[in-house]
């Protein structure tokens, strides 16, 4: 059943809903609805959603000129940290093994001064 054609029902004309010829309402397991409780759910509820600020994330969502920058925007500065991250750790692990080709390890000695020398002639030292 579609929306549009739902049938809203009457309280009197749902027998689950009411008890026996009374208007007063029940819940499915047929005890009767407490109209304090329900309120207070609903002011939690609407305090909850108003503590996650869930109008502006729905502004934020309707407008998208807004959501295609400030994704570009948090795109951009993720590159860029990855970028100046990577660089970082390249960096140290050069140094690490210089200091390692220092140490004069029969095998690996040769092979890590080799990628030295390649990566200062690539930096053009």
């Amino acid at each position: 059943m579609t929306a549009s054609k739902k049938k809203v029902r009457h309280a009197k004309e749902d027998p689950e809903r009411v008890d026996k010829g009374t208007d007063e309402a029940r819940l499915p397991n047929n005890e009767p609805l407490d109209w304090d409780e329900l309120r207070d759910k609903v002011t939690e509820l609407y305090l909850v959603l108003e503590r996650i600020n869930l109008t502006e994330y729905i502004a934020y969502l309707n407008n998208p000129r807004r959501l295609l920058w400030l994704n570009f925007g948090v795109g951009l500065v993720k590159g860029l940290g990855g970028a100046i991250g990577a660089t970082l750790l390249l960096g140290l692990l050069v140094m690490f093994l210089k200091r390692l080709v220092l140490l004069n390890l029969p095998v690996i000695g040769g092979v890590i001064g080799e990628i030295v020398k390649l990566v200062n002639a690539h930096n053009g030292y």
